[in-house]
């Protein structure tokens, strides 16, 4: 059971910042992927918390040249294996099993399994995993959290999520260990909603310029 780093590092290092989605209407997925690609962001994560994630992850993955489209809040195997059916180039999970780590073992579809504790990151460095999620990043501790990690260990590169903003996300891409972080104020549900696709590409040039 591997981790393949090396799709991994090529997603994670496309842009210091991954935008995390909650997509309700599919038929906005495509004019929003094409958005934050345009601004600077190519790798995408919509997350599986939506009757219609998936739809809108195979109409990114078909239409949108130049984007890496990927499954958040991927939980179980059959969510995996339904990410990698619709075209997801990479998984993403806020935490990780036994079961959902034997699922994306072997495939070509990389997984970036979440971990909140020192005892978690242990148990998949231990698996082979070496690009992890800090999840949820500003509750299990954020900087200090991360600044803590990084001596005892000093494998583990990590996406941290959960709770960023514009303002914070510099202090997290100052770190060793950091190599990208996930937010979602760069294409929030109102902005979507909205169909604020010239104010999501202009946030998504500030974000990544700030690598």
């Amino acid at each position: 059971m591997t981790q393949d780093v090396s799709k991994l590092d090529r997603i994670m290092r496309a842009a210091p910042v991954i935008p995390v989605l909650v997509i309700e209407d599919p038929a906005k997925a495509v004019p929003m992927a094409k958005a934050l690609v345009k601004g600077g962001l190519p790798a995408i994560e919509i997350t599986l918390r939506t009757p219609k994630a998936l739809e809108a992850i195979r109409a990114v993955a078909a239409e949108v040249e130049g984007a890496m489209v990927g499954a958040g809040t991927v939980l179980d195997a059959a969510q995996y294996q339904a990410a990698v059916d619709a075209g997801a180039t990479f998984a993403v999970s806020p935490g990780a099993t036994e079961r959902l780590l034997s699922a994306a073992a072997g495939h070509d579809v990389p997984l970036l399994p979440g971990a909140a504790t020192a005892s978690e990151v242990m148990r998949l460095l231990e698996a082979g995993y070496v690009r992890l999620k800090l999840f949820p990043a500003e509750a299990a501790g954020g900087v200090a959290m991360l600044k803590a990690l990084s001596s005892p260990l000093p494998a583990a590169r990590f996406c941290p999520t959960g709770g960023i903003s514009e303002s914070s996300a510099p202090a997290y891409l100052s770190l060793p260990n950091v190599i990208c972080v996930g937010g979602s104020w760069i294409a929030s549900a109102e902005a979507i909603a909205m169909d604020d696709w010239s104010g999501i590409e202009a946030r998504a040039r500030t974000a990544a310029a700030l690598g």
